[in-house]
């Protein structure tokens, strides 16, 4: 590797797979870091070697062709990678490069896929139309939460608190990330009693709304977990996709494609967040989208939740963005959201966006029906385009949100 030279910067990529990376070389020449990168991550090694011939070089090789300070991208050509493998192009692009000695700082900061890559993963069975289409609701956000406490909640209870809420008007529920199987409160049994509420819920208003379970654990039992809710009628199951990984990801994807599908990001954070090492979050999203998420966390900009304007409103125009033909995914925001904030988020985020008030839900000063009211009103007055503080005055629950938490 280290007298193959892989850098040309008049080189003109053609159908072939593009990553950009942030490289800060350690002890050596910045060049000699690049070509370092490129070779283990294809087919060089830490020495030169008698089976590389010429021929193999000529056609495997990847290109740096842009060099700009810090950041460089490399072309890597197909015949590196197995097709519909996600394992197998992440092991190559992200795999050894990350560990080297020759490298302080390294990020991939984004990946091209051509349209033959694109093409060799099924992407979303269910996607941003499917839901709008289930739920009918064409306009505007879906209002969501997420049940809180995290976990601590009984089967019965979580149930009962569906039923109420969803009465006031909330249109999407979910459990949290860490809620799977628990002694007090089992999945089976929480995913047919909040069913059970759904199935109500039509009978008395004919809304569809949407309960999405946890189905996240080893591949078999999730596998099993997803089966459990279709076959109990549930339109929908919640996935930790970084924490179960991408292979399982993609299998359930692909079993289930009649499912929505939400993706949730934990762990992301220890990938994404340091802007000089790891993997961008739009890198994320875009394998996520490849292996069939229907939706996705993708950050809120204000909240909690670290991520700035620029770098989530990159990440959600992608997700809602033509790609060779896989259906559009759409958006979650969640994350430190109450009433007084979701006018910013819709101002950043724009209205093909589930919105997601946990916290910002079940701590109304009056109570879960008084949050999701206030939730509401918060979307209603921002599509009219009525300010919160003059929508207020003639909705309690609206003003007693920014009361607590204000705007």
């Amino acid at each position: 590797m280290y007298n193959l030279n892989f850098i040309d910067t008049k080189y003109k990529p053609k159908n072939e797979l593009i990553a950009e990376y942030h490289v800060e070389p350690y002890r050596i020449d910045f060049r000699k870091a690049c070509n370092h990168i490129a070779g283990e991550s294809s087919i060089g090694t830490w020495t030169d070697i008698g089976t590389l011939s010429k021929e193999m070089f000529k056609r495997l090789k990847p290109t740096v062709f842009s060099i700009k300070k810090d950041k460089i991208k490399i072309a890597y050509p197909l015949d590196l990678f197995e097709k519909g493998n996600m394992s197998q192009i992440l092991s190559s692009i992200a795999g050894n490069i990350f560990g080297m000695k020759s490298v302080k700082h390294l990020r991939l900061i984004d990946i091209d896929f051509p349209k033959e890559l694109v093409r060799s993963f099924k992407g979303p069975g269910m996607g941003l139309e499917d839901i709008r289409n289930f739920t009918k609701i064409k306009d505007r956000p879906i209002a969501g939460t997420i049940y809180k406490p995290k976990i601590g909640l009984t089967d019965k209870e979580q149930a009962k608190l569906a039923y109420r809420i969803y009465k006031a008007g909330i249109d999407f529920s979910k459990d949290d990330e860490n809620l799977c199987s628990m002694r007090f409160n089992s999945f089976r049994d929480r995913t047919v009693r909040i069913l059970e509420v759904i199935d109500k819920i039509k009978d008395e208003e004919g809304r569809n709304v949407i309960y999405v379970p946890n189905v996240t654990a080893p591949y078999e039992e999730m596998m099993k977990r997803t089966e459990f809710v279709y076959e109990h009628g549930g339109k929908a199951i919640m996935m930790d996709i970084l924490t179960t990984g991408f292979s399982a990801h993609e299998a359930l994807s692909k079993d289930f494609r009649k499912m929505i599908i939400h993706g949730h990001r934990a762990l992301h954070g220890a990938l994404t967040r340091d802007k000089h090492e790891g993997i961008s979050m739009l890198v994320i999203a875009k394998i996520a989208r490849l292996l069939g998420v229907s939706s996705l966390h993708t950050g809120t900009v204000v909240g909690k939740m670290e991520g700035t304007k620029e770098e989530v409103s990159e990440i959600n125009d992608f997700l809602k963005s033509k790609w060779f033909g896989l259906k559009r995914v759409m958006p979650a925001a969640s994350g430190g959201l109450h009433p007084g904030l979701i006018p910013l988020v819709m101002k950043y985020l724009g209205n093909d966006l589930i919105i997601n008030c946990g916290g910002g839900l079940w701590g109304h000063p009056d109570g879960y029906e008084a949050g999701v009211k206030a939730i509401r009103q918060s979307i209603d007055a921002t599509m009219e385009g009525i300010s919160l503080r003059d929508y207020s005055k003639n909705h309690y629950e609206l003003r007693r949100a920014l009361e607590k938490w204000g705007s």
